[in-house]
Formats: C-alpha cells, structure tokens, sequence
C-alpha cells in the first residue's frame, strides 16, 4: 500500500512524525479517512481518536480532546490537535 508523510502535534508537543498507510479522523462533519493520493483537503476535527496505520502496519491512536485540524496535500498530512 502506498505511504504518505503524517505528522500528528500540539502545541509544544509532536506526538507523530513518519509515514502512514492510512489516517482516519473525527471530522465535524463525520468521521472519514485519508489515504495516499488523497484529493488535498482541510477540514476541522472534534472530539474522537486519530487512528493511524504506520507505513511498517503498527496502529496508534490519539485522542482529540475538543476541537483541531487536519491539512493534506502533495503526499503531507498535518493533524493539530
């Protein structure tokens, strides 16, 4: 499966620097999944889990407290949480 470069912050914090498979986040208007080749996109997130699936297949999540944001585009996802 192809791999994209994800990084997962906030503030003084970067709980995520490296490749994914896929990213699936809460979004304010549902939950959907960003994967490599993804049309670009910037949405608001509320609170849910970021599950990623690393590029070496090992799961992780994060928890999104209140509200953040994720951006994607040529092959970078930033998720601000």
């Amino acid at each position: 499966m192809k791999a994209f470069h994800l990084t997962v912050a906030k503030i003084d914090e970067n709980l995520f620097d490296g490749f994914v498979s896929s990213v699936s986040l809460p979004g304010s208007e549902g939950a959907f999944e960003i994967l490599a080749g993804h049309e670009p996109v910037v949405a608001e997130l509320t609170s849910g889990t970021v599950r990623l699936v690393a590029s070496e297949g090992e799961e992780k999540s994060f928890r999104v407290e209140e509200k953040g944001f994720v951006e994607f585009s040529h092959e970078q996802a930033t998720v601000l949480l």
